[in-house]
This record gives C-alpha cells, structure tokens and sequence, in this order.
C-alpha cells in the first residue's frame, strides 16, 4: 500500500468517523497502522474513536499520535479529555490553560475550559472568553459562543451584558443584535427587548422562533402564532418551533393543542423489554462512569452529573446488550401510537424505521438536583430508562423526583402545570414526542439514575 491510497483510505476513515461509522472507521485506521505505524491521520483517528468508546488506552494513543505530530492542538485536547476522563482534572486544566493562552480563538478549547471550570465549581467558568476576546477583538466567533456558554446555565443577564458589547464591536454581525433581544427578554426586561426586537433587521427562522419566545412571554400569543407560522412553513420537522407552538395552543386553542400532544399514546411508561438481564449488568458500569463525571454546560441539567459522549458508541458488551432491549421497547411504543398523519410532527414519521441518535445517562442526588424544562430537537421521540430509583424519592410534595411532561421553561414565564407527570420506577423507559417540554422535580434524599436517547427516522 503506497503512501496516497493510505492517505486517501485514512480520509474515507475519517469520515466514516465523523458520521458515527466507528467500527468501520477503527478497522480501517488499524489496518493503514500496520502498514504505517505513524500515519498521522490514521493515528488521530484512532486516537479519537478510543477516547469515544471509552478505551482503557485512550490516553496511551493520544500520546503515540502527539509524538508524530506534537503540534497539534486537537491532539492535545484530546489528551486532555482523557485525563479528565481517568480523573486527572488538574492535569487537564494545565493543558487546556495552555492551549487557551496559545490559540485563544479556538473555539473548542475556550469551550473545553469553560466546561472544566464548572466541573470545578468555577462561578466565574466563562471569565477567560474576556481574556480571548481581548486577544483577538476582530474575531466575533469568541463573543458568539461566550454568549452561548453564559445563556446555557441562565446567566442571561450576563449574557445579554456580552452580546450587547459584541452588538457595538460588530455592527455587520446582526446576529448579536438577536442575541442580545433574546438574553434581555430571557432576563426579565421585557420593555428594553421590545426596543431591541423592533430595532433588528434580521429575518430568519432562528429570529421568528427567538421572537416568538419573547412574545409568549408578553402574553402576545397571536403574534408569536404568526412568527412560528412563518418558521414552521420554512422546515415543518423544526421540533423547537413544534414545541412553542404547543405552548401558544395551550393558551389559545385545545382541540390543536391536543391533536399535537394529547393523542392516546403520545407520553407512556413502558416496561423494558429485557429477558436478557442488561439492565442489572449495565447499572455498575453506568455508577462508574459517573463517579468520574461532572454536570455538562449547555444541557438542562443542574446539579448531577451526566456521562460523557454517546453511550451506546461504548465498547461494552452490556451497553449493547441494554442498547437492544431498548430498541425492542421503543417498536412496542411505535406500533401502540395513532395511524399516520402527515402534517403532524410525530405522525407522520409513525409507519417509517425508527433509529438511537445519541445516548447519555443522568445521576441526580437528593438535595436539589434536577433537570429544569428542556426539550431535545435532534429528534422526534425522547425518553428516559430508569435505571437506579431510591425505595421513596422524598420531597416537599408527592411527586418529588416525578417527571413533567409540558410545564414550559421559567423563564416563558407563564403559569402553566404539567400534561402529564411520570413516577421514576426501575426497568421502565418513558416516551413522549421531543415537541413536548419537559423535566423533573427535585427530590429530598437519594440517587436516581436514568438512560436517555433521541429517536429519529432513516428516510
């Protein structure tokens, strides 16, 4: 094998990577390494399905990769995500410190750091996107994902702080000017958007469903109505524009608030269709993995821990194991759903193959852990297996530690309760559409444990 099938191989590899292929993509990248020990794409590529699987020697080959090539960042952050995976922070805080200082435009080591620091406990995890933006003041990539970083954990006021800074340093940029309406509202200052919003000249579909948003807030819910017509007629499958418009006809019209999300068979708790026992040999793997885990930015959780990448991309054999059995409930939940609509989010994907998109789990500790209101857009279906559940989840109320299905987000303002609540109990998998807001309450003492995914269609 020559040195440009190798490189044309290692390329093919490297895509098959990218979408999720990692079988594939490491038979590959092993067979070029025993041809080419120090193939630099073959060895990143390697590198990085190991840190994906959960390898044991993840590290061992980022550290082979670094040697034939050491200066390469992504290398580098890569070597640090596994020592934060083995549980040497410090030494993956030294690291992403380093690659910050060198490259502060780099995205994803500002965002690498910034989810450290809050692992951390850090309340200032985003002060170094100052330092950056300060380095590099022409760059307005810092400042667009600063903003995100602050909003993800609510900080909107801060987050409207920034985008009102990054809204005068890039005048051309009118996405700043969205970002700064959005965090303003999301705050609580409804009148100072309202001048933001009616200043902006951008019209897209992220405009419509932010503005939207903001108008719910208002209580202007024919107005709002009007924006999410306009996005959902730009892409009908947009979950996040399905999901506000649940809200609005929650307020305004019941028969389409319940053909959207009150049809028999929508939200249900299903028992897991597990002869085989993969729960109970997943639950101390799943324990490990989060005893080395930390709460993530940009997710609806606060306190907990999540675990790191797509689960079921893991090596484990009772990752797999509890992989099927999920697959086997879920075409359970499929055949019990209402016939075929094709203007309906959900049902019109009701008679098509039906395929895992991502895959986590979620340890919540009494005390004030908690998911808040959320949905998943990547998907059509959502879900949550329980895994572990305390004998009682205590609490102020009944239902502490339950799971809410349709009490929108606090920060939409509106004084609406849950469609449907859900106990915990071990060895069920809730589902329910992903247009479906959703969350749990928190609970007083304990551990609760779940597996989650996102379902969507193959054609």
């Amino acid at each position: 094998m020559n040195t440009p099938d190798m490189d044309r191989l290692a390329a093919a590899a490297d895509r098959w990577r990218r979408a999720g292929k990692l079988s594939e993509a490491c038979a590959e990248f092993e067979r070029i390494l025993e041809y080419n020990s120090s193939h630099p794409t073959a060895l990143r590529g390697r590198a990085r399905i190991a840190l994906a699987r959960g390898e044991g020697d993840a590290l061992a080959w980022f550290d082979r990769a670094l040697r034939s090539e050491p200066g390469n960042g992504d290398l580098w952050l890569g070597k640090a995500q596994a020592l934060d995976v083995s549980g040497d922070i410090e030494g993956a805080l030294a690291i992403a410190h380093q690659l910050v200082d060198q490259a502060s435009g780099w995205i994803e080591g500002l965002r690498f750091l910034a989810q450290l620091r809050v692992a951390r406990g850090d309340s200032d995890f985003a002060g170094h996107y100052a330092a950056a933006a300060r380095k590099a003041p022409r760059d307005p990539n810092i400042f667009y994902d600063w903003i995100n970083q602050l909003a993800a954990l609510d900080r909107f006021a801060d987050a409207a702080e920034v985008a009102g800074q990054a809204a005068k340093a890039f005048p051309n940029e009118a996405v700043f000017g969205l970002m700064h309406a959005s965090n303003v509202s999301a705050s609580g200052e409804l009148s100072i958007a309202d001048q933001i919003f009616a200043g902006l000249t951008l019209d897209t579909v992220e405009r419509q469903r932010t503005e939207a948003r903001h108008r719910i807030r208002r209580g202007e819910f024919d107005l709002s109505e009007d924006l999410l017509v306009k996005a959902l007629a730009a892409d009908a499958g947009d979950i996040a524009a399905w999901a506000l418009q649940g809200l609005v006809w929650r307020a305004t019209d019941k028969a389409r608030s319940d053909w959207l999300h009150d049809q028999d068979g929508f939200v249900s708790r299903i028992e897991l269709r597990d002869e085989a026992g993969a729960l109970g040999a997943a639950l101390p793997l799943l324990h490990e993995l989060h005893d080395a885990a930390s709460m993530p930015i940009g997710q609806s959780l606060r306190g907990g821990t999540q675990t790191r990448g797509n689960l079921f991309d893991r090596l484990e054999p009772e990752f797999s194991a509890l992989k099927h059995a999920i697959e086997a409930t879920l075409e359970d939940y499929q055949a019990a759903l209402p016939p075929y609509d094709k203007n309906h989010p959900l049902l019109c994907h009701r008679d098509t193959q039906w395929q895992i998109a991502g895959s986590w789990s979620v340890r919540l500790s009494g005390g004030g852990d908690h998911h808040k209101s959320h949905i998943h857009p990547a998907g059509f279906i959502s879900s949550a297996l329980y895994v572990d559940v305390p004998a009682q989840l205590s609490g102020d109320d009944e239902q502490a530690g339950w799971l809410e299905i349709g009490r929108p987000p606090d920060d939409l303002m509106l004084d609406m309760g849950p469609l449907a609540t859900i106990e915990p109990k071990a060895g069920y998998l809730a589902l329910f559409p992903s247009t479906l807001y959703h969350g749990t309450r928190p609970f007083r003492a304990g551990r609760r444990m779940s597996v989650a995914f996102d379902a969507f269609a193959l054609s």
